[in-house]
């Protein structure tokens, strides 16, 4: 949190003080958009991993088996637990969530069919856990509040907005497990300063659909994965501080990251042998151009076919170059790894559908996995 502009320093924790949590074991607080209005008690539960400290969490029993367990296991077992019974007696699960396989008290119903005695019962809670959260979020309907009727999956960013505006929240990210970098630091996430590529803006996703329903992925695990990598891709890093890459033109400080570079550099091959003979560039080619030819009104005629301006001096030469890109494009097949299909492939298909005509748009993508050595990828 101290690295998301959450905290008076960047990177700073604000320690304010410690506390033992059996110390606000009882304490009432409030609970913000329940049914309580006079709040709910803090109250101890066994079944929380000890490596994940989030302080006081809301207890929703009628939609969380955990819950409902710990809940159940508390009314009758107060001296046990160290509570008063008064504590848990006036508190009963309420109806949030409606879904059709169990009706308005998912929790309950699972642990009834799923013979789940209390807290202990941790492998049943698990899967228990899995299947109300499971058809809460797919099939569920809201069932109290503001966003009554609506389905789960459209309530849920409408709640998440709501507390943020009420600032009974606020937002804050982290990885879902542990991240060690290359150079053996642990990572978090932290809000920076950054320019982002906004793929998923509606009239662009359109047209890259279009692209690739089109084209030839040879097996449907490949296209549906293209689809899914569609569905949720929106904005998109794009730049870091160092390493090897190239500028990013208007930000000269700052480089484009790995897989948002070189997403059209197939369009490079239809020209490469035209422009030099060696790979470093040293020894110009057949045409005579040079890199200072290079400019970005002749990059705009070879790849998007725009007018040059008048009187440029390799106008000829750069008709060749345009002549030879119409020839080789579009890519007949880029073949890759599956895993860049979440990134750096769809990064290929949006790049292609926003620069050139639909007659330059790829034809295929064919994927391929990785040869396994020791359960590990050789790449």
């Amino acid at each position: 949190m101290a690295f998301q502009g959450l905290s008076p320093a960047n990177g700073q924790v604000a320690k304010l003080g410690a506390i033992c949590g059996q110390a606000i074991i009882g304490t009432k607080v409030n609970a913000p958009l329940s049914c309580y209005a006079d709040g709910v008690y803090v109250l101890p539960m066994e079944n929380v991993l000890a490596t994940k400290g989030t302080g006081v969490v809301t207890s929703v029993p009628s939609d969380s088996p955990d819950d409902y367990a710990a809940l159940r296991d508390l009314k009758k077992k107060a001296d046990y637990y160290g509570i008063q019974p008064a504590w848990v007696d006036g508190f009963e699960p309420r109806p949030v969530i409606s879904t059709a396989a169990y009706g308005d008290m998912t929790a309950p119903a699972l642990c009834d069919e799923m013979k789940i005695n209390s807290q202990k019962d941790r492998d049943q809670l698990a899967k228990a856990k899995e299947a109300a959260y499971k058809e809460g979020f797919y099939n569920g309907t809201m069932s109290v509040g503001e966003f009554k009727g609506l389905p789960v999956q459209e309530a849920k960013p409408k709640v998440r907005e709501l507390l943020i505006a009420r600032c009974d929240g606020f937002a804050y990210a982290e990885p879902e497990g542990l991240i060690m970098s290359r150079s053996g630091d642990e990572c978090v996430v932290a809000l920076c300063d950054q320019w982002y590529i906004e793929y998923g803006e509606a009239a662009w996703k359109a047209l890259t659909e279009e692209c690739l329903a089109a084209m030839d992925t040879y097996n449907d695990e490949t296209r549906h994965q293209f689809e899914i990598a569609l569905g949720w891709l929106h904005e998109w890093a794009c730049v870091r501080a160092f390493g090897l890459g190239t500028r990013v033109p208007w930000d000269p400080s700052l480089l484009i990251e790995s897989l948002s570079d070189s997403t059209i550099y197939m369009s490079y091959y239809t020209v490469a042998h035209l422009l030099h003979r060696s790979l470093d560039g040293s020894a110009p080619g057949p045409l005579g151009i040079t890199p200072e030819d290079m400019d970005g009104a002749a990059w705009d005629y070879v790849l998007l076919g725009k007018e040059l301006p008048a009187g440029h001096s390799k106008a000829d030469a750069l008709g060749e170059l345009r002549r030879s890109f119409l020839y080789w494009y579009p890519v007949d097949i880029r073949s890759s790894g599956r895993d860049l299909i979440q990134n750096h492939l769809s990064f290929f298909l949006y790049n292609h559908t926003a620069l050139f005509a639909k007659a330059e748009w790829p034809r295929s993508v064919r994927t391929n996995g990785h040869l396994l050595l020791n359960g590990e990828k050789m790449s």
